[in-house]
């Protein structure tokens, strides 16, 4: 028998301590920062420095960029919108954003910009939110023009360019072919970031704004945002990159004067949020318990309906909308290094819809490619954060986090 620590066992606890510093102690990983949570306790673990070279180490309150980890809270600002019938799921999209009317498809995914057909519908909401309003980052697609464009018009972050402010994103897109047509095929990113110009204009607020007031701020989120001011900025490690051949670790992104030193031109909910484990534990957790949160700035309260947050974490897929996402999980392997093979995805959000590994069917969240990952688990209460900042151009930070799941699944106690 072991001993119970607040729904997890002691000896399970250990177990996860010492795999989290086996790949520091590697050299691989500089520095790691996990929480998990049931119920109201919570586990943390911070190990390892701020630097690849040492430095501060690592702590509860350090600020990391979550890249796609993003998805699925920025996704929480259109579910308020849907919540209030400010949007309805099937409301045509150039109602606010007009520059994407009239839209025009490839013939063909590789062939030229040019050799198009009508759209056969326009986009809805609902393409919007379920990443199927026919344009994204598809890694199967490589060297083919219309991804050649998307990279050289700037509509992804700093490939190789800054992205520029909303409007001009937007009106950039709108000069481009969609990949699919509307609602037939699931796109991975575009359409997190697209989202945030949706609800900008809207809200006639900035996308930020809008997240600060109806989300963040009601949920004690204080650290969230889409850049780290200078008061905090002590708190953000070095995000690194390193070489795929070498293994040689090179910084992509310093912390004074680098891209998150400043407010963005545009705030990317594909990939843009900076954050720590417990504002993140705090919205899995308000996931978990129905839209419902027990603090924050203004006292306990309600962030979303439980209709919304059942949208948001149940798959929304059709087999044939799921057949890109299955090839990047499945036939891609050496390039997702094993993740997102869930089967799902609701809304900003993969949901397992088989048995994969140790997570049951069910849980719901996202990874990012700085080395971030956080899933809510609703059959056993559980939420679960790892934090790095070593990007996935190699394999280090993706086996870091499967192995977290694969130990904290065995620390449960019941």
């Amino acid at each position: 028998m072991t001993s119970s620590n607040g729904g997890f066992t002691d000896e399970g606890l250990r177990k996860v301590r010492e795999v989290l510093t086996r790949h520091v102690e590697s050299g691989r990983i500089p520095g790691v920062v996990a929480l998990i949570g049931r119920g109201d306790r919570t586990h943390v673990e911070a190990i390892g420095t701020m630097r690849h070279d040492g430095g501060a180490p690592m702590g509860r309150d350090t600020i990391f960029r979550m890249a796609s980890t993003s998805k699925p809270v920025t996704m929480a600002a259109a579910t308020v919108l849907l919540d209030e019938c400010r949007l309805r799921l099937d409301d045509l999209v150039q109602t606010w954003l007009p520059e994407l009317a009239d839209r025009r498809v490839l013939e063909r995914i590789d062939g030229p910009l040019d050799d198009t057909v009508p759209a056969r519908r326009p986009i809805t909401v609902r393409d919007v939110l379920t990443s199927t309003f026919g344009l994204g980052m598809d890694i199967t697609a490589l060297g083919s023009p219309i991804m050649g464009a998307i990279i050289e018009n700037g509509l992804t972050p700093d490939l190789p360019q800054p992205m520029p402010e909303p409007d001009e994103w937007l009106r950039r897109l709108g000069t481009l072919p969609l990949m699919h047509q509307p609602g037939e095929r699931w796109q991975y990113h575009i359409a997190s970031d697209l989202l945030g110009v949706l609800v900008a204009r809207v809200t006639g607020q900035s996308f930020e704004s809008f997240l600060r007031e109806r989300v963040f701020g009601p949920l004690g989120m204080a650290d969230t945002g889409f850049h780290v001011p200078a008061e905090k900025i002590d708190r953000l490690p070095a995000l690194y990159a390193p070489d795929p051949r070498t293994g040689e670790f090179h910084v992509w992104d310093e912390p004074a004067d680098g891209r998150w030193s400043r407010p963005p031109a545009f705030p990317g909910g594909g990939g843009g949020l900076v954050s720590t484990v417990d504002d993140y534990h705090a919205y899995f957790r308000m996931l978990l318990d129905g839209g419902l949160h027990g603090g924050g700035l203004h006292g306990g309260g309600r962030v979303l309906s439980r209709p919304a947050v059942e949208l948001m974490t149940t798959n929304r897929l059709t087999p044939e909308q799921t057949a890109l996402r299955e090839t990047l999980a499945k036939e891609n392997v050496h390039l997702s290094y094993g993740q997102g093979q869930h089967g799902g995805w609701g809304l900003g959000a993969a949901v397992r819809t088989y048995r994969g590994d140790y997570a049951p069917v069910g849980q719901f969240g996202w990874d990012g490619g700085s080395g971030t990952s956080a899933y809510a688990d609703p059959e056993h209460g559980l939420v679960g954060i790892v934090l790095t900042q070593v990007g996935m151009t190699v394999p280090d930070s993706a086996r870091l986090i499967h192995d977290f799941w694969t130990t904290v699944y065995q620390a449960l106690d019941a």
